[in-house]
């Protein structure tokens, strides 16, 4: 048995936590109560012409407070299936988004520095 295989066995037996899947997205729907629908992207290589493509899913995810906006960048972890679709729940808040009212008045600040 190759060495980095006992490793791996013997890390494996040291922890008693049990460490889920995670991901990381943003937030695309909160319409649902209690769920939210999160977009992760990744690059993927094209296998003939070898050029990375942004490929993107969206995955179902547990809220149990309905605390996450649309624009968020959330942490999802994998968990037990809730529903047909859900088997994903919110792990934390990475970043919140910020509303059209404060983009509307960085940009307008903007353009008063700038003398437009």
């Amino acid at each position: 048995m190759p060495v980095f295989l006992l490793y791996l066995k013997k890390e494996k037996s040291m922890s008693n936590k049990k460490t889920h899947h995670q991901l990381q997205g943003k937030v695309v729907s909160n319409k649902m109560s209690k769920t939210i629908v999160v977009e992760v992207g990744r690059l993927k290589e094209h296998p003939r012409y070898k050029k990375r493509i942004r490929v993107s899913k969206k995955f179902k995810a547990h809220d149990e407070k309905n605390e996450c906006q649309i624009g968020d960048l959330v942490l999802i972890e994998q968990c037990r299936p809730l529903s047909k679709d859900k088997k994903w729940r919110l792990s934390k808040i990475i970043r919140t988004a910020t509303t059209n009212d404060d983009n509307q008045k960085s940009e307008n600040s903007n353009l008063a520095e700038i003398g437009a």
